[in-house]
C-alpha cells in the first residue's frame, strides 16, 4: 500500500540550528503516529515540512494525488468576527445540525458551556481551542495532523477524544505530551532529536520498552537519562493503573534493565520524613461550603490532609478544581465552615499563571539569590544541580529570564518554587507547557519530595505516576473519593459505575485521604502486625521466587529456540512449555497484585 505523504531525506534549518537531517519517513494510510521529543526539537517543524505549510531546505515531500488533509495547529485560524455557530458549523440552526449523530456527538463533547452564537472575538484561549478542534472534526479527511490537540481538555474530554479518533478510518499524527493519550491511540511513535526522527511500534508505553532495549544495546553515556527511562519502565512493567492491556510482546533486554529497579517512591519512609517536617496535622477542611457566584462548588465539605498525602483531583472544566486549591492555600476564604493549617505548614502553590519574573534577571543568578541547595528525602541537591535536570544548561544558565520561551519560564517558574523547599505542594495543571523529558524529571524529583501534594491536572498519566488516591468534583457539591481512579471518575460521568463508596459531604463521614502508602483499592488493607498482613508478605515472597524461576527457566527454554532453529518438532515442544510458563507468570503477577495490595 502507497504511502499518503512520504519525506525522502527531508533537512530543514532555521539560521545555524538544523531541526530536521536527512529524515525519510512515510504516513499509510490509516495509520495512528504520535510523535514525542524535548521542545524545540522540530516536533512542530516536521508537521510544517509534511503538510506543505513550510518548504524543506532539502530533500523532496510527496504526497498522495486527492490528499485531504486537517490540521490543527497550536493557534487557529477562527474569524473573529464570527459568531461559534458561523465558525464550527457554518452557520446552521440548531434542528439542522443536531439531527446529525456524529456533529451532536462532538458539540456535546467539545462545546460544552460555550453558548454558541457567541463572537468567537470574546472566547477565551482554551474555548478557541476546543472550537477549532471541533470544526476540524467535523470534516471528512484522509489525514488529520494535530498539534497538542489535548491543550485545554479536561480528562473526561480527552479520553472522548482518544476514543472518537481510535474509531475514525482517517491517517493521523499527533503531537502530544499525554503519554496516556498516546498509548491509547497511536499504533507508531516518532521520537525528533538531534536533527534525526527515530520510529518506534506502539504507543509510548511500547516506545518506552523499545527505547530502553535501544540504550541498552548502544551502551549509551546519558546515564541521567537512562536511569529516567529505567524508572519509568519499571512503574510500566509493574502495572501502572489504567495499563492491564500493555503491549503483549516481551523485551527480555529490557526487563533485565528493571530487575533492581526498585519501585518508584519509598512511601513509608517518605511519610515518615514528611511526618517530621510536618507533625500530624497539615491542612483540614471542615463542614466547608464554597460558593462562587450562583454555583455551589461545595457544600459541608471536611477534608483532612496528612503528612506525605498524595492526591490527585479530576473534574471536568469549570468544576472548581482550581477554586478546591485555592481553598486550601487560603487565598480563597470558604462561604461556610473553616479551613485550618498545622503550625508548621510551608504551602507553595503553583497556579496556571506564570508568575512575574524579572525579565532582566539572568537564569543561574536568580536561582542561587534564593537558595543555593535543597533537601529532598535522599540528600541535599545544589541549585546548579537543578537546573541541570531540568534543562538549564550551557548558554541557557546565562540567558535572560525575559528571552525564555514559555515552556522554559513554567520550568523555571516551577523549579524556583521546589528550591523554597515547601512541604505542602499544590499543583494546578503543572504540565501545561512541559515536554515529556521534563515531565520525567518532575517525576522523578517528586519520588524524591518528601511532603503532601495536591495535583489538579488533565494529564491521567502524570496523576496516576505521582499520587496515590483520586478525587472527583463531580458536581453535585461533593469531592468523591475514588478508589478506581481516573476511570472510576470516566464511569461515574458517563452513569455506568455503581453508587459512589464515599462522598466528602459531611463532618462525620469516613473518606479522609489515606496516609501515606494506601492507595485505596477497592479491597481492603491489612493491619499492620496482623495474620492477614504476615500472610500476604509470606505469598509474596513465595511468588517472586517463583517468578525467577519462571524466569530462568524461560531463558533456558529461549536459549534452547536458538540451538535448536531446524528442528520443527522439537520447536513445538518448546513452544508448548514457554506458553504453559507465559500463563503461570500471568497467574503469578496476578498473585502478587493482590498480595501487594494488602499491604500498599
Amino acid at each position: 500500500m502507497s504511502n499518503l505523504v512520504n519525506l525522502e531525506r527531508v533537512s530543514k534549518a532555521y539560521g545555524v540550528r538544523p531541526l530536521l537531517t536527512e529524515v525519510s519517513l512515510g504516513v499509510g494510510a490509516g495509520e495512528r503516529i504520535g510523535i514525542v521529543g524535548r521542545n524545540g526539537e522540530g516536533k512542530t517543524t516536521l508537521l510544517q515540512v509534511m503538510t506543505g505549510q513550510e518548504p524543506p531546505d532539502d530533500g523532496r515531500v510527496s504526497a498522495a494525488r486527492g490528499l485531504h488533509v486537517g490540521y490543527l495547529h497550536q493557534g487557529d485560524t477562527l474569524d473573529d468576527t464570527h459568531s461559534v455557530r458561523d465558525a464550527v458549523l457554518a452557520g446552521r440552526p440548531d434542528h439542522v445540525w443536531a439531527a446529525e449523530p456524529r456533529t451532536r456527538e462532538i458539540v456535546t463533547e467539545l462545546l460544552a458551556g460555550i453558548e454558541l452564537d457567541r463572537a468567537v472575538a470574546g472566547l477565551s484561549g482554551g474555548e478557541r481551542r476546543r472550537c477549532a478542534l471541533a470544526e476540524l472534526l467535523l470534516r471528512e479527511h484522509d489525514l488529520l495532523v494535530l498539534d497538542e490537540p489535548t491543550n485545554h481538555l479536561d480528562v473526561e474530554a480527552v479520553a472522548w477524544l482518544a476514543a472518537h479518533l481510535a474509531a475514525l478510518p482517517s491517517a493521523l499524527v499527533v503531537v502530544t505530551h499525554d503519554r496516556w493519550f498516546l498509548d491509547a491511540v497511536c499504533q507508531r511513535t516518532w521520537e525528533v532529536h538531534d536533527g534525526a526522527v527515530d520510529t518506534y511500534d506502539g504507543g509510548y508505553a511500547a516506545y518506552v520498552l523499545a527505547k530502553a532495549e535501544r540504550e541498552r544495546q548502544a551502551a549509551a553515556t546519558e546515564v541521567r537519562r537512562r536511569n529516567l527511562a529505567r524508572k519509568e519502565l519499571a512503574w510500566l512493567r509493574r502495572g501502572a493503573p489504567a495499563r492491564t492491556a500493555k503491549p503483549k510482546f516481551r523485551i527480555d533486554a529490557a526487563e533485565a534493565l528493571i530487575a533492581d529497579e526498585p519501585p518508584p517512591r519509598d512511601r513509608l519512609e517518605l511519610q515518615r520524613f514528611a511526618t517530621q517536617r510536618l507533625g500530624k496535622d497539615v491542612v483540614d477542611v471542615e463542614d466547608a461550603d464554597l460558593v462562587r457566584g450562583e454555583r455551589v462548588l461545595l457544600s459541608h465539605a471536611t477534608w483532612r490532609l496528612g503528612p506525605g498525602d498524595r492526591v490527585g483531583v479530576v473534574g471536568v472544566n469549570g468544576a472548581g478544581k482550581s477554586s478546591v486549591l485555592a481553598l486550601l492555600d487560603g487565598t480563597l476564604a470558604p462561604t461556610a465552615g473553616r479551613v485550618k493549617h498545622g503550625r508548621t505548614v510551608a504551602l507553595q502553590h503553583l497556579t496556571q499563571a506564570l508568575d512575574t519574573l524579572d525579565p532582566e534577571g539572568r537564569v543561574l543568578a536568580t536561582i542561587e539569590s534564593m537558595r543555593r541547595v535543597t533537601r529532598t528525602a535522599t540528600g541535599e541537591v545544589t541549585a546548579t544541580a537543578m537546573l541541570e535536570r531540568f534543562g538549564f544548561t550551557g548558554d541557557k544558565l546565562t540567558a535572560r529570564v525575559g528571552d525564555l520561551s514559555g515552556g522554559e519560564r513554567r520550568r523555571f517558574q516551577l523549579l524556583r518554587l521546589l528550591l523554597s523547599e515547601p512541604n505542602v505542594l499544590l499543583l494546578d495543571e503543572p504540565t501545561n507547557d512541559l515536554d515529556i523529558e521534563t515531565l520525567t524529571v518532575l517525576e522523578d524529583f517528586l519520588d524524591g519530595w518528601p511532603g503532601t501534594l495536591v495535583v489538579v491536572s488533565h494529564d491521567r498519566y502524570f496523576l496516576e505516576r505521582v499520587t496515590d488516591v483520586i478525587y472527583g468534583l463531580l458536581d453535585d457539591g461533593r469531592i468523591s473519593l475514588l478508589p478506581g481512579g481516573v476511570d472510576e471518575y470516566l464511569q461515574r460521568r458517563s452513569g455506568t459505575s455503581p453508587p459512589p463508596r464515599a462522598e466528602l459531604s459531611a463532618p462525620d463521614v469516613s473518606s479522609e485521604v489515606p496516609p501515606r502508602g494506601r492507595r485505596t483499592p477497592t479491597s481492603a488493607k491489612a493491619r499492620a502486625g496482623s495474620a492477614e498482613e504476615r500472610e500476604a508478605r509470606k505469598a509474596l515472597a513465595r511468588v517472586e521466587k517463583r517468578l525467577e524461576q519462571v524466569a530462568s527457566r524461560e531463558e533456558q527454554l529461549n536459549a534452547e529456540v536458538l540451538a535448536h532453529a531446524s528442528d520443527h518438532q522439537r520447536l513445538t515442544d518448546l513452544g508448548a512449555q514457554l506458553a504453559e510458563l507465559a500463563a503461570e507468570r500471568d497467574s503469578l503477577e496476578s498473585e502478587w497484585l493482590q498480595a501487594a495490595d494488602l499491604l500498599d
